[in-house]
């Protein structure tokens, strides 16, 4: 075999060095659990963040800790981190956001579209305001949000990627989780239109599609809902937030310049057939 045959055909193929430099990202509901953790995740391969949530304290905090995490991998005196508070069911609050990473960086590369709750209760007895308030943040919201993305990116020579956070009862949906699993198909659903509307514009489009992910949520459940969880997961183990994290991660980088419109799914096989 000839040895130039095994060099890579692009500068994307292989990357050397941090895989998001000079890369500017915005992630809502970042302040603590997945979407800080995905901070963090960008923050080690050179990327600088937004940090915003409605917590605007623990949102202010995780952006000092990155900022000292961000040390080693900062060259040009810019934070690595700042935060800014974001209400994701209200364009204007979201413009303003994106306007302050603009304002401080000059350009917004990656949107994680991370901000999300949960209402569960069975169809008869879910309220219509729990319904509508989870629509609002993690349906409306991921909508809010990844426009102005888009219109930004747009105008953006390199154009950008935006993430979405799906998940697999969007897929094939849970029981008590009308709302929930509704905007989960819905945001799938934006996911793949949005790539074809987008794609010729630069802008990437995919999302993540967690399964059983321990979260402060989980530490809640009853041993006996756990340990089935667990059991019903081919890996025979719960998942981490550094699992999504790492998932955001490759989609963000220049490795994944061809994927577009994909559902990740992060879930150790727990809907393999599905």
């Amino acid at each position: 075999m000839r040895a130039d045959t095994l060099q890579p055909e692009s500068a994307v193929s292989v990357q050397n060095g941090p895989r998001l430099q000079n890369k500017v990202a915005i992630i809502t509901g970042s302040a603590r659990g997945i979407g800080a953790i995905t901070a963090a995740t960008f923050v080690r391969q050179g990327a600088r963040v937004v940090i915003c949530d409605v917590n605007e304290e623990l949102g202010r905090q995780t952006a000092a800790e990155l900022n000292i995490l961000g040390r080693p991998f900062s060259s040009n005196g810019k934070p690595t981190a700042i935060f800014s508070p974001v209400n994701v069911m209200n364009t204007e609050s979201v413009e303003m956001l994106f306007q302050s990473a603009l304002d401080l960086f000059g350009h917004v590369d990656i949107l994680v579209n991370n901000a999300g709750i949960t209402r569960d209760a069975q169809l008869r007895k879910m309220s219509e305001a729990d319904f509508e308030l989870v629509m609002d943040i993690n349906l409306k919201g991921v909508f809010n949000c990844g426009k102005v993305a888009a219109n930004q990116m747009a105008k953006q020579e390199q154009g950008g990627v935006i993430l979405n956070a799906a998940s697999v009862v969007g897929l094939d949906g849970n029981f008590g989780q009308t709302n929930y699993a509704a905007t989960k198909a819905g945001v799938i659903a934006m996911t793949q239109v949005w790539s074809r509307e987008l794609g010729p514009k630069g802008i990437r489009v995919n999302a993540v599609a967690p399964g059983f992910i321990e979260t402060p949520m989980t530490a809640q459940m009853p041993q006996k809902i756990f340990d089935m969880m667990v059991q019903n997961t081919p890996l025979r183990r719960v998942g981490i937030a550094q699992d999504v994290a790492n998932a955001y991660l490759w989609l963000a980088s220049d490795e994944a310049s061809f994927i577009n419109g994909a559902v990740i799914r992060v879930d150790g096989g727990l809907r393999i057939g599905t």
